[in-house]
């Protein structure tokens, strides 16, 4: 099993950033990705960014150029950098994590709440 725990999520002005982060614990020894999906009201969860243990990453088209994902490997976390952020990035920002011998789907957070206000 693997724990996530999500933090730095909370109301910012359009325009601004913030940079949530997500640490991960228990059985990590094999994970080989980390990323960042979200969840707007009324809408299906999908994939913001992903960063894998060698540090290649994949941006969904709406936040490239504005979002970067990066990982400590030594701590067990991964960050979100969200610069200009717009009010449809609104959403339920959620970590998520896949290791060697896991669920497919992976391991996800519980969530952490990023509003942002026109």
């Amino acid at each position: 099993q693997v724990q996530l725990v999500e933090s730095g999520g909370c109301l910012v002005q359009s325009g601004g950033s913030l940079r949530p982060s997500c640490v991960a614990s228990g059985s990590i020894s094999s994970i080989y990705a980390m990323g960042w999906y979200r969840q707007a009201p009324g809408k299906q969860r999908e994939l913001v960014a992903t960063i894998t243990s060698g540090g290649s990453t994949n941006y969904a088209d709406s936040v490239k150029g504005r979002f970067t994902i990066s990982r400590d490997n030594a701590k067990n976390t991964v960050h979100l950098q969200m610069n200009s952020l717009k009010p449809e990035d609104t959403a339920v920002y959620y970590c998520n994590t896949k290791r060697v011998g896991g669920p497919r789907a992976g391991y996800w957070g519980q969530g952490t709440q990023v509003t942002v206000s026109s």
